[in-house]
């Protein structure tokens, strides 16, 4: 349970009304159903992994005293949401359910939550993170200290360890292409490009000086933000329905404030590949990748 664990160490070093985490249920069906949240109760399972695709979380800052948390849910039974609900209230946690508007889109789930929620901070979090117990603490810390920044992007690792690169410089047709569609070994003439497009040369090491670094693009599996600054540009964009939302809301983001990346904050990520995930997902992919270049303009080559 990382995110509760975190919730737990950012409540010790603040002092907070209770956390309110709200779970969207971006099912079709209407009704819960299923038993996702069931794997949390098992030793090792992360809390997140009973969640839907991509997961927002929702802080409210220490200085209005309170905090709430907003997360898109997997299909779950009811017995086993009021299970977890009066688990979450002996932590001062409330658990609260949005459901029944059908699967709208990872975007347009988590602007639901945006229109009705009043907080300084709002994490986009996946179901597939785990987070470091310090995370959210280093997160709201470093947002605290510093007006200018609007939104951070943490370090993150694969499961096996290995670094993962979540911050992105603007893209280009051909890099997309090739990280996204050719196999791993054809990938050696393009290392450069590779490594320039997800800024490899960042920070590697949390306790390195100065490893916080301004960035113009980062993932939507983790995006840690100033909520006033997502109220300013409306939110996600509702046309996009899977893929792109995140480099999009990156670039609106950005016209607010600084986009950093703050090494102190540690995740391991599961995330996948689109090409890897079927016909339909390279439709989505391809589909979101139009819009996106129309919106800020097309680049072809550029290394």
């Amino acid at each position: 349970m990382s995110l509760l664990n975190a919730v737990e160490q950012l409540k010790k070093g603040m002092n907070t009304q209770p956390i309110i985490v709200w779970l969207i249920d971006n099912s079709e069906t209407d009704c819960l159903e299923g038993n996702s949240l069931e794997a949390a109760t098992e030793e090792g399972t992360r809390f997140e992994k009973t969640l839907l695709e991509k997961a927002p979380l929702e802080i409210k800052t220490t200085t209005s005293n309170s905090q709430e948390i907003a997360t898109p849910a997997a299909a779950l039974s009811l017995a086993t949401f009021d299970d977890l609900q009066e688990q979450m209230r002996e932590q001062q946690v409330k658990l609260k359910l949005v459901s029944g508007h059908g699967n709208i889109g990872y975007g347009s789930a988590h602007n639901l939550v945006l229109a009705s929620v009043k907080s300084d901070y709002h994490l986009m979090l996946n179901p597939d993170v785990t987070l470091d117990k310090q995370c959210l603490a280093e997160g709201i810390i470093y947002l605290a200290k510093h007006d200018t920044a609007v939104m951070a992007a943490p370090m993150a690792f694969h499961e096996n360890g290995e670094r993962q690169y979540l911050c992105k410089r603007y893209p280009c047709v051909l890099t997309l292409f090739v990280r996204g569609f050719l196999p791993a070994w054809l990938h050696k003439p393009f290392a450069k490009r590779l490594a320039s497009y997800e800024m490899r040369e960042l920070a590697c090491h949390k306790r390195e000086e100065s490893a916080e670094s301004e960035v113009p693009i980062i993932s939507g599996c983790f995006m840690l933000c100033r909520t006033r600054a997502l109220d300013a540009i409306n939110g996600f964009d509702k046309r996009y329905f899977l893929y792109f939302e995140d480099f999009d809301l990156s670039l609106r983001m950005a016209r607010q404030g600084k986009i950093v990346y703050v090494p102190s904050m540690q995740i391991i990520h599961g995330g996948g590949n689109a090409a890897k995930k079927g016909l339909n997902h390279i439709f989505m992919f391809v589909r979101s990748g139009i819009r996106f270049f129309n919106s800020h303009g097309w680049c072809w080559l550029r290394p």
